[in-house]
């Protein structure tokens, strides 16, 4: 029967040669999907790549002894039908979304692969009455939850204590040059950078509306600006900081929100209540600044709190006395 909604099988309605079949499509999908994995860490993180080839190659032989146990039962003829044609089935993530992952990530999603695969084959030997079909779900959620106990052994063979921290090491620098560099780059420059227009007019006008508009301004044109200027500074082949859509989605959204976070105030009516916020507001955004330097860039706290809290301070005591001269 397929269900209205969906288009797709209920799994209670297969025969047992398409649940045979169902899991070897399966097999042969996730194989494939652990090598695309072993090929997007081979060059940074070899160890993980070998990890997942054993996987992709374990996978391979269950795929093999149920193509085996097909031939056997029903002939030669294995039925088209994948998991995205049944109801309910276990989904997997696009592939082409693999450039996107880190690395903790792609192994969170190896564990939930073999996890998902094995809690399915244990809820559909449960609906079923069948005592034959019952058998093969069972001894199909048993191969899955070997799969995880050989992805383990495999890690243990692999990817050692040693190998595994220089690896999370290099994926933490990774993150650091694609996302906090030029994120922390475009907070500065927004938080800084926007004082003095914002401040300025603030007190040469004292009208919180137009101050608003100048602030909005100000933060979007230099997003934009700092977003492009840092995708198309450097396209991360050489330099090794990644991809240069990320860089400027970083650098961009955070230089945008640096300036709007005291710009916001001021839609407030009330200008000196708005201002206080305001400047409430440029505190917590420079000692943000300072964490994020001392916590990801290792700058002696100290100093990076010289270095940001001094030259903020200085930009807006230039925008004041310029808006109030």
């Amino acid at each position: 029967m397929i269900t209205a909604l969906t288009g797709r099988r209920r799994f209670s309605d297969l025969s047992e040669r398409e649940v045979l079949a169902l899991a070897i499509s399966s097999e042969e999908d996730d194989a494939a999907i652990y090598r695309t994995y072993a090929e997007r860490l081979r060059a940074e993180y070899p160890a993980s790549a070998a990890v997942f080839e054993g996987m992709a190659a374990d996978e391979d032989g269950h795929r093999q002894r149920l193509i085996e146990m097909l031939k056997r039962r029903f002939g030669d003829t294995i039925p088209l039908i994948r998991r995205e044609h049944v109801a309910g089935f276990h989904a997997r993530r696009p592939v082409w979304l693999v450039e996107n992952l880190s690395l903790d990530t792609i192994r969170g999603e190896a564990r939930a692969m073999e996890a998902q695969a094995e809690r399915f084959y244990h809820l559909a030997a449960q609906s079923t009455t069948d005592a034959d079909t019952r058998k093969l779900l069972g001894t199909l959620a048993a191969a899955e939850a070997g799969h995880e106990v050989k992805a383990e052994r495999l890690v243990a063979e692999h990817l050692g204590e040693e190998a595994k921290g220089e690896e999370d090491q290099a994926a933490r620098r990774q993150f650091v040059l694609t996302w906090v560099q030029p994120g922390l780059a475009g907070l500065m420059d927004g938080s800084v950078s926007t004082l003095a227009p914002i401040f300025a007019t603030a007190f040469a006008t004292q009208d919180t509306h137009t101050t608003f508009l100048v602030g909005l301004a100000a933060s979007v044109g230099a997003g934009i600006s700092m977003g492009f200027t840092e995708a198309a500074s450097d396209d991360g082949v050489l330099s090794g900081r990644g991809s240069p859509v990320k860089r400027g989605m970083s650098a961009g959204v955070m230089t945008t929100l640096g300036g709007l976070g005291h710009a916001l105030p001021y839609l407030i009516p009330d200008f000196w209540t708005a201002t206080i916020i305001a400047i409430a507001v440029v505190f917590v955004e420079l000692w943000a600044i300072v964490w994020i330097q001392n916590r990801f860039m290792q700058t002696p706290f100290l100093r990076a709190t010289f270095q940001v809290v001094l030259g903020g301070a200085l930009v807006f005591a230039a925008g004041a006395l310029i808006g109030g001269g």
